[in-house]
């Protein structure tokens, strides 16, 4: 028979788990991973992201529009221009740890 303590720690993984993967489906976007690819070297405005990214509106909005309601973003106004920066640490570690298996080889 399981005890306790072996029942809460599956109860921690499952819920470790779907977090985990409310995570990755909000990921698992071309445009999105763009834009965090980018905002994790900096703070960005919108028309720098469309000029860097070549995402046009109103796709680039709609995908800011996600990550922000999923607070995978943070938006901060200077002026008449709203910059965006990773406002999650966990997304940052996964772009980190995407960018060292897909893109660290290609920048040389």
């Amino acid at each position: 028979m399981k005890t306790d303590s072996v029942l809460h720690d599956i109860t921690a993984l499952h819920t470790s788990a779907s977090a985990a993967c409310a995570l990755l489906k909000i990921l698992a976007n071309e445009d999105r991973l763009l834009i965090l690819c980018e905002l994790s070297q900096g703070t960005r405005n919108v028309g720098e992201l469309e000029e860097l990214l070549g995402i046009h509106q109103p796709t680039l909005s709609q995908q800011l529009t996600v990550l922000r309601e999923e607070n995978l973003v943070a938006t901060e106004r200077k002026g008449k221009y709203i910059y965006y920066s990773v406002a999650s640490q966990e997304a940052l570690k996964i772009m980190e740890t995407l960018y060292s298996l897909y893109c660290k080889n290609q920048s040389t």
